[in-house]
């Protein structure tokens, strides 16, 4: 009888932990709220016209200087926008911006949410450069921002720059490293709900040379595709000049390989296999492809992460004008709102496989499949509002083309803004009987 009563004893103890395990597990259950950040789109500065395509009338937006949260609805499938930023709930249909100066250049960028890396591969310091770094703070607080640049003389020296809540600044990318004139860019926040954008406009005296807005890329990486880059002939030469700008940001010098990809096929151009490319330094080629296709593709890969985008001149209206093609990330099921717009989008890649259901202006939805290898193109109907992309094959990228009136954009396709899970707190007893 004493051996049998520790024996009960411990049984009693353990079902009483295991009892007690089973309460916690119930317990510490929690619940979520699911839900797509607003995206910010950029201010339209002096002398510049802009428009943005959404894909719903209701969409709510508000003004960034508004000190109220308020929000209407846009009523309109392209909305103009005389001056502010605006701030948008598209719920994952992301809208894409189109700014034009007239008769003069005109170019493209997605609304984005707020980022803590923004990587600008474009752009000059020299005395020809009139373009702007704009930095947009759609947070309810202050907010310290690092910019780094970095040119052809190297790494510039880092600068701080405070951006007041709901405000924007406006920087002249020629105060960034006066007189260099290989530009590229870093954006990181230390605090605040930040945006950038990059306008990159040239001129001479009076004359315009063309000008475009420089689509950011979030990281750098040691494999990276520019998807969609105009590759126009020219009666006097077989095709309009392109140039490649790579940075490696880091301590270490890197080796990098550059293949371009077209109807014509796969090859890599002379001098351009393992071509070492120093840290800290941006670094320029000339791109020459003896190639047909009025679109093609670069892949780069690297020894260790790059930042890269392609500058090609284009002809718009007898006037010349400039496009930079940057990086895309690879291709996930999105929505992307092109009312007004007919992008060609190329898609980029071994084995292209891509479903899309293209919603038109009248609400019916019409389903395409493009497939292909290297490159294909896909042009967007006129009376689309939006297009999504519902099914796409592994390492597959893209980007838009855009002429009209005013000038040559390019776009990269891909989310504004991303799902995102918030916990939602537990009621709990204990909270008001500790």
């Amino acid at each position: 009888m004493t051996f049998n009563r520790p024996l009960k004893f411990l049984a009693v103890l353990l079902s009483v932990i295991g009892v007690a395990s089973v309460l916690s597990v119930a317990v510490t259950t929690k619940n979520f709220s699911e839900s797509y950040p607003a995206v910010v789109c950029p201010p339209t500065l002096d002398g510049l016209g802009s428009q943005i395509s959404l894909s719903s009338k209701k969409t709510p937006f508000q003004r960034l200087q508004n000190r109220t949260t308020k929000t209407a609805p846009v009523m309109v499938l392209r909305l103009p926008v005389n001056k502010d930023s605006l701030v948008i709930s598209s719920e994952g249909a992301t809208p894409v911006v189109w700014q034009s100066r007239s008769g003069s250049w005109a170019g493209g960028a997605l609304c984005t949410g707020p980022a803590s890396s923004q990587w600008f591969v474009g752009g000059a310091a020299d005395v020809t450069t009139r373009g702007r770094l704009v930095i947009v703070n759609s947070g309810l607080s202050d907010a310290v921002v690092d910019v780094e640049s970095f040119t052809e003389n190297g790494r510039q020296p880092l600068r701080a720059i405070n951006v007041a809540s709901k405000n924007y600044t406006v920087i002249p990318v020629d105060s960034l490293a006066p007189g260099d004139k290989t530009l590229t860019v870093h954006v990181a926040p230390r605090s605040g709900r930040i945006n950038a954008f990059m306008i990159d406009e040239q001129g001479k005296g009076l004359k315009g040379l063309g000008g475009d807005l420089v689509n950011s890329s979030a990281l750098a990486t040691r494999n990276i595709v520019i998807p969609a880059i105009p590759n126009q002939m020219s009666k006097k030469s077989p095709a309009l000049s392109h140039t490649l700008r790579v940075l490696t940001p880091g301590d270490v010098d890197a080796n990098v390989t550059v293949e371009v990809m077209s109807a014509d096929g796969v090859f890599v151009p002379v001098g351009l296999t393992s071509r070492s490319i120093s840290s800290g330094i941006v670094t320029e080629f000339q791109l020459d492809p003896n190639i047909t296709s009025n679109v093609m593709a670069v892949r780069i890969t690297a020894t260790e992460p790059v930042v890269a985008a392609v500058k090609s001149t284009v002809v718009v209206s007898g006037r010349k004008d400039f496009v930079w093609s940057t990086t895309a990330p690879e291709l996930v099921p999105l929505t992307i709102a092109v009312t007004g717009l007919t992008p060609l989008i190329s898609f980029a890649g071994d084995r292209i496989n891509v479903s899309v259901d293209v919603t038109l202006i009248n609400g019916k939805v019409v389903r395409q499949n493009v497939k292909g290898s290297d490159i294909a193109n896909w042009r967007v109907p006129a009376n689309a509002r939006s297009f999504t992309v519902v099914k796409v094959g592994a390492a597959t990228y893209a980007g838009a083309l855009v002429s009209s009136a005013n000038g040559y954009g390019y776009f990269p396709i891909a989310a504004g803004s991303v799902l995102t899970k918030i916990e939602v707190p537990d009621s709990n007893i204990r909270v008001l009987n500790p």
